[in-house]
């Protein structure tokens, strides 16, 4: 079903109450958004939309960007909205853009683990090529960068380093099924670094942890949209491995807090942390919680990861957001249960239970 471009979905006063009088920065401002008709890229457009709608005196002046290789054109909107819209390819050099640009949002990228298995040099192009020159555009504009790295730098830490922090060096494997984008981000980040040191660039990094919510690909294959789309289906919760694999849930209003908290906030050369710390809570934990939802009880199928899915996950994910919520101001405030209810009221018109 094909959304309206509007921010409509419960909680968006979330963001705006987060931003506070940083809304203002972005008014009257140029931002470019690569990645736009993706499920982050799709739901951060909203959020612009919204604050030119209600807060900004002055809008945004927004231009988006996607080539529509790992999004589904007729899952989002972005087409009918009357927003420069520019499909390209970012790994590809970056057309002249005349009008200045002050911020930009690098979403860009393939972070679908059975879509970056079927293109993993196309997602380490948009990672490494797309991050240099969207940093090029930004030396000549002089804008503002924030580059979406990913909790996936962080490979597997051990439990000394759970929860962790920005200066965890992480543990991660150069040749596996996750490299091509757990390496791509790396070298994302230390390009951001470099053009930071040595060019005067304003970057900043965020490093989002497990982010679900209205607008996620119900052929995706994370867990989330696999539940939802198994629950309207009406068939058992399949769960990979052990089912004791255990990540933190941040639900899409918080996270988007945190991105624009970050863009407008952050010290140059920074890398942040984005994410809900709470509850960490293993994959059964995470089926009780949406049995809770629903108020029923669910069927579970415990299977071997599929073929185009990859083996080598994390056994943990929790984030340490202490560098955020003392820089940045940003705290998470919608919990689990309440991101659920919200996301199933969400699929249950947009999916069709055929993923």
């Amino acid at each position: 079903m094909n959304q309206p471009l509007t921010a409509d979905h419960a909680g968006m006063h979330t963001f705006v109450s987060a931003l506070g009088q940083s809304a203002t920065e972005l008014a009257g401002k140029h931002l470019l958004l690569t990645g736009a008709a993706g499920f982050l890229g799709t739901q951060i457009t909203k959020a612009l939309v919204y604050l030119n709608e209600h807060i900004l005196q002055t809008p945004c002046r927004i231009t988006l960007m996607d080539n529509f290789v790992s999004s589904e054109p007729l899952m989002n909107s972005l087409k009918r909205t009357s927003l420069p819209f520019l499909k390209h390819d970012v790994s590809l050099p970056i057309p002249r853009i005349g009008e200045k640009i002050d911020f930009i949002m690098h979403a860009a990228g393939i972070a679908s683990p059975s879509i970056y298995m079927k293109h993993p040099v196309e997602a380490l192009n948009v990672s490494i090529l797309g991050t240099q020159n969207i940093l090029e555009v930004a030396k000549d504009h002089k804008a503002r960068v924030l580059f979406f790295s990913s909790s996936e730098i962080y490979g597997d830490p051990d439990s000394l380093n759970v929860p962790t922090l920005e200066q965890y060096r992480g543990n991660v494997s150069t040749m596996g099924p996750r490299a091509c984008y757990d390496e791509g981000k790396r070298v994302g980040e230390t390009l951001c670094y470099i053009y930071h040191s040595d060019f005067d660039v304003h970057t900043n990094v965020v490093r989002p942890f497990n982010v679900f919510g209205p607008g996620m690909r119900e052929s995706d294959q994370r867990v989330f949209p696999n539940f939802a789309s198994q629950i309207k289906k009406g068939a058992p919760l399949t769960v990979y491995g052990t089912g004791r694999q255990t990540r933190t849930y941040c639900y899409i209003d918080d996270a988007i807090a945190g991105f624009l908290l970050a863009l407008l906030r952050g010290r140059s050369g920074e890398a942040y942390n984005i994410g809900n710390p709470d509850p960490e809570i293993d994959i059964q934990g995470l089926v009780s919680v949406i049995e809770s939802v629903l108020g029923k009880t669910l069927d579970l199928s415990i299977i071997p990861h599929p073929a185009d899915y990859p083996k080598d996950e994390p056994m943990r994910r929790c984030p340490d957001i202490s560098k955020a919520r003392t820089e940045l101001g940003y705290e998470p405030v919608v919990d689990l249960k309440t991101g659920i209810k919200r996301f199933l009221s969400w699929t249950d018109q947009n999916y069709t239970g055929r993923a």
